[in-house]
């Protein structure tokens, strides 16, 4: 029963996983009330304290490539325990703001930790595995990731129906600080620290920066995950439940539902994924995510068509299944390839701007589907399916430039 949920990976990345979970079981605690809490404990506009949480993630995007950098010039352990401790830092703090100014600063110190802790998260987990162990490593990061949002923000839930006051929300944040703590705690107690890749020397490509900007083969990559986190992850998450509340006729509680089987999936069948998908070539299987999220997008149509609530209902969580089933195959597929494709004294820099890429498409979703949903609502379904398919075709004409285990004149580096 269990055989499809064995990694096979060593002690010391379970344990790292099993620190990011509960790291990532804090982040649940606040993610659902952040602006609530601002906004009716503190007495911030929405406005304002939608800025405070965009600051986070600015901050964020504006530090990863920097820490992508440095990566590549010292080890990822010390790295990743100070960008947690920040993080710790900056969310415990929100606890005790009472003037925006203070969030803003929560915020730039809490996104600095999380832009570094993340690349050095993923730095570290690579470089703790095999070649061919990549992809699970990857698939039980995101276990662990999910996981803890799903069970934190799920025991906040009960919290907050409890004791809706400030002391609750200030305790929320505390905890969440702590877990961070928690998790540097576990890295530098139960983590190894891998010794860097001696530095290539300099080319006529050039150095750092300049060198991952001549990839010409991973840029291609990463600007399609851009396109295929915006139509499928982002519009998912953040356009469907609008969408369905005005022009379907399900409710919040249906909404919460669909949203529910899309996490709880993702979870249960991330691992066991990685079995399917070594089987297949990485071209093929970046097609077929391609087509998962076109098919998801279009069948929110279909729920348009009925003015039942239950048949609505089984149109959505036959939707998030599909998307569900193509994220799976998207975090297992790219993941190895960057890393493939990385020269070893440069996996800091391609790692962080392939992470950049996820802050890029969730960011660009609502941006471009916000819009689009007051204007024209059928048109971000099509219009999603149309971009994500040409993105497969894409992928397809790459053909054998992309490195790949399965192909008899290539094998993983070392």
């Amino acid at each position: 029963m269990f055989g499809g949920w064995r990694t096979g990976l060593s002690g010391p990345v379970i344990v790292l996983q099993a620190g990011t979970a509960v790291n990532y079981f804090g982040t649940g605690l606040v993610l659902p009330f952040e602006i609530i809490y601002l906004h009716q404990a503190r007495g911030f506009p929405t406005a304002t304290a939608g800025l405070v949480l965009a600051a986070v993630m600015a901050t964020a995007a504006v530090v990863t490539p920097p820490s992508g950098a440095l990566l590549d010039r010292f080890r990822a352990k010390p790295i990743l325990i100070t960008g947690n401790l920040a993080s710790a830092l900056g969310y415990a703090g929100f606890a005790f703001v009472d003037r925006p100014w203070q969030a803003f600063v929560c915020s730039a110190v809490g996104g600095a930790g999380f832009g570094v802790a993340s690349t050095a998260n993923q730095v570290l987990s690579l470089t703790l595995v095999s070649a061919e162990q990549r992809a699970s490593s990857i698939a039980l990061r995101r276990v662990a990731g999910n996981f803890g949002l799903g069970s934190g923000a799920t025991v906040a839930g009960f919290i907050i129906a409890s004791a809706n006051d400030l002391r609750a929300f200030q305790a929320l944040y505390l905890v969440d600080g702590a877990t961070f703590g928690v998790f540097a705690l576990v890295v530098l107690v139960g983590i190894p620290n891998p010794r860097l890749a001696n530095a290539a020397p300099a080319s006529g490509r050039g150095t750092g920066f300049r060198a991952v900007a001549h990839d010409r083969l991973f840029l291609i990559l990463i600007a399609a995950n851009i396109v295929l986190t915006m139509t499928g992850g982002a519009f998912f998450s953040n356009i469907l439940p609008p969408f369905a509340k005005a022009h379907t006729p399900i409710g919040p509680g249906e909404i919460g539902i669909v949203i529910f089987i899309n996490t709880i999936l993702i979870v249960v069948a991330q691992i066991p994924a990685t079995r399917v998908v070594k089987r297949m070539r990485r071209t093929h299987a970046l097609a077929a995510t391609s087509a998962l999220f076109a098919i998801g997008l279009l069948a929110v149509l279909l729920a348009t068509l009925t003015s039942s609530t239950l048949t609505a209902t089984t149109v959505l969580v036959g939707v998030a299944i599909v998307i569900a089933i193509g994220e799976c195959a998207q975090f297992i597929v790219l993941g190895p390839i960057v890393a493939d494709l990385a020269p070893p004294h440069l996996l800091g820099r391609y790692l962080s701007l392939y992470g950049l890429t996820f802050m890029a498409g969730v960011a660009l979703g609502p941006a471009v589907g916000g819009p689009l949903l007051a204007t024209s609502p059928d048109a971000v379904w099509w219009g999603g399916a149309l971009a994500a398919a040409l993105t497969g075709a894409g992928v397809l004409r790459l053909g054998n430039r992309i490195p790949d285990p399965l192909l008899p004149t290539q094998c993983p580096p070392p």
